[in-house]
């Protein structure tokens, strides 16, 4: 953290829901912060000007993973 970078990369599901807080109060104190998601999420829908957000493409589209899952 002494760096001021922080690389983000969440897991599907509550752990992104438990971590979104802490990032965005490590971005509002000055830290660069960069979260990867996939395209394609339930919960991981990113529209902030807080941290910068970069997706991944996947294979499946959100049908699939809901017929999956």
């Amino acid at each position: 953290s002494d760096g001021g970078k922080l690389l983000v990369v969440p897991m599907v599901g509550s752990h992104w829901l438990s971590m979104q807080e802490v990032v965005e109060k490590l971005s509002e104190r000055g830290h660069d912060v960069v979260v990867v998601v996939p395209e394609v999420s339930w919960q991981m829908k990113m529209t902030t000007e807080t941290y910068k957000v970069v997706t991944y493409p996947v294979r499946q589209s959100l049908e699939e993973l809901d017929r999956a899952f």
